[in-house]
């Protein structure tokens, strides 16, 4: 981000006519899975899943950070090793476009209002 603007997106599929029953479309946010792409390039995949233990760990660490980005210190795995967790909170704008698409930008107080971060969220 240090280099300019990222933009993530976030792609899945809509449930075909054939398959789709009356009154059951899922919500945008509660699709299972995606492709992802890091401007404008492939980079995998994201799955949706529910917090576990460490999740709700980190969660508990930064919620009195209102701002910022920094690394957690390192927690002993399972297999004895040291590892660090970095994160990054900020306040993002939610826009809506439509039932199939949404974006969430990250505003920066100290840049021009031009988002550094941007996360769309498409059904195609």
């Amino acid at each position: 981000m240090a280099s300019g603007q990222v933009r993530i997106a976030l792609e899945c599929d809509k449930e075909e006519e054939k398959t789709k029953k009356v009154g059951t479309s899922r919500k945008l946010l509660e699709e299972p899975v995606w492709r992802t792409y890091c401007n404008g390039k492939k980079c995998g995949f994201a799955v949706k899943r529910e917090c576990g233990e460490k999740e709700w760990r980190v969660l508990k660490a930064v919620e009195p950070i209102s701002m910022g980005a920094g690394v957690l210190p390192a927690e002993k795995t399972v297999a004895g090793e040291d590892e660090e967790t970095m994160y990054m909170r900020a306040k993002f704008e939610r826009v809506m476009g439509s039932r199939d698409s949404e974006a969430f930008y990250m505003m920066n107080p100290d840049s021009n209002g031009a988002p550094e971060l941007s996360v769309y969220l498409l059904r195609v």
